[in-house]
């Protein structure tokens, strides 16, 4: 990773990813680490179910935890500018598209996107066709299934 490359996140972003990186170092290795104990204790490793799923769980967690810790020192926390009205990173966006239907996300990061909580990446079509935009404009967004129209209905 090159010097000017970086991860973008809100600084509620960050707190998020900085608490599972705790509970995961905290909690949760040393759950994995008793049930390691209690597999072992069974006997016999090589047809021993749950020694293999403790070890599985174990590969995940320590894997999580380095993906976190890299991100987290990769990172760069974004200013949100929400009194400017525009879309950008941390904006709350209602948006109306052409069935009249209205849909509120928050735009985030990359790595911060959830989209089963409405949290959309910058980086996704809807995303980084609403970027720059402000309440009452018209975007189109382009999408894997075509094109479409959204309406901005605020920008918080």
């Amino acid at each position: 990773m090159k010097k000017e490359d970086f991860f973008e996140l809100t600084a509620e972003g960050y707190l998020e990813l900085e608490t599972e990186l705790n509970e995961l170092k905290n909690v949760k290795r040393k759950e994995v680490i008793t049930a390691l104990k209690e597999a072992r204790a069974m006997g016999d490793l090589s047809e021993n179910a749950d020694y293999d799923a403790a070890r599985n769980d174990q590969a995940q967690i320590e894997a999580r935890i380095k993906e976190l810790e890299y991100k987290l020192e990769h990172s760069k926390i974004v200013e949100v500018k929400k009194k400017s009205g525009v879309v950008s990173i941390g904006s709350v966006v209602t948006i109306q598209d052409d069935d009249g239907e209205e849909e509120e996300y928050k735009i985030v990061s990359s790595v911060e996107s959830d989209p089963f909580n409405n949290k959309i990446s910058i980086e996704s079509p809807i995303g980084s066709a609403l970027k720059g935009h402000k309440s009452g404009e018209v975007v189109n967004v382009q999408s894997p299934n075509g094109g479409y129209d959204v309406t901005i209905l605020k920008v918080a």
